[in-house]
């Protein structure tokens, strides 16, 4: 079975500076896979580069088997993208934006309705839907923005510090989300800077610093390959505190 993601050499440059440089790792079917490192590390750049909002400047990145420089319109039929600072439409309410991105996402109206459904049902906002965005807290909008993510089940989900900012009850009903999703079918590739969330969600990940990959693997085998007792402690040992290019 190919890998739904497989990047080669990936590299991406902003006037000779290397925010990512030669990124080589793959992501299976139905994982969830983590990218974690430092601020500046290079790991938002990543995730754009793969949802094909940024083009690489040299190396190679496979999505389901799909070159996502030649046949980028293919590619995104299939992904969905979340950054973290996302927003959705205040002043309509949680159903009719959803409604609305559902429209937007695929032309065919029973695939719409299903969406919607499958949407509402995921947020756990219940009537809370039919009031206006801009009435939500932090943690409600985070929730709508990750079932618009989700909502036409594709392929790959690519979410870029999905609990941000979230008080424990909220990133914990996200964290039990993406773990059904994925349980589902759903490959998800996401960034956090949780190392908790990190070990619990990621079946592997990729730390990564000053865009260059230093470890992959399970929580487990880079704990017992550097010799710690947890991630936040592999992590420090391998990004350290050097000073860090914004990315």
């Amino acid at each position: 079975m190919q890998p739904i993601i497989a990047t080669e050499n990936l590299c991406k440059e902003y006037k000779g500076v290397k925010a990512v440089s030669g990124l080589t790792f793959s992501v299976s079917e139905g994982e969830i896979f983590a990218l974690v490192g430092p601020n500046g590390a290079g790991k938002s750049t990543t995730l754009k580069m793969l949802a094909t909002i940024l083009r690489p400047t040299s190396g190679s990145v496979l999505i389901d088997g799909i070159d996502i420089t030649a046949q980028g319109d293919k590619v995104r039929r299939i992904i969905s993208y979340l950054p973290e600072e996302a927003g959705a439409y205040k002043n309509l309410t949680g159903m009719q934006y959803l409604r609305f991105m559902a429209g937007i996402m695929t032309d065919d109206s029973a695939r719409a309705a299903a969406a919607v459904v499958f949407a509402a049902d995921i947020t756990g906002l219940g009537r809370r839907l039919d009031d206006k965005v801009k009435t939500y807290s932090k943690g409600m909008t985070r929730k709508l923005l990750l079932a618009r993510a989700v909502m036409c089940r594709p392929r790959l989900a690519i979410l870029d510090e999905p609990t941000s900012g979230l008080d424990v009850l909220n990133a914990l009903e996200i964290r039990s989300m993406l773990k059904g999703l994925a349980a589902d079918g759903m490959s998800i590739l996401l960034s956090s800077h949780n190392m908790l969330e990190i070990e619990f969600l990621s079946t592997r990940m990729a730390i990564i610093d000053r865009g260059a990959l230093l470890a992959l693997g399970t929580a487990e085998d880079l704990k017992r390959a550097n010799g710690c007792a947890n991630l936040e402690e592999v992590f420090s040992r391998l990004a350290g505190d050097a000073p860090k290019a914004d990315a």
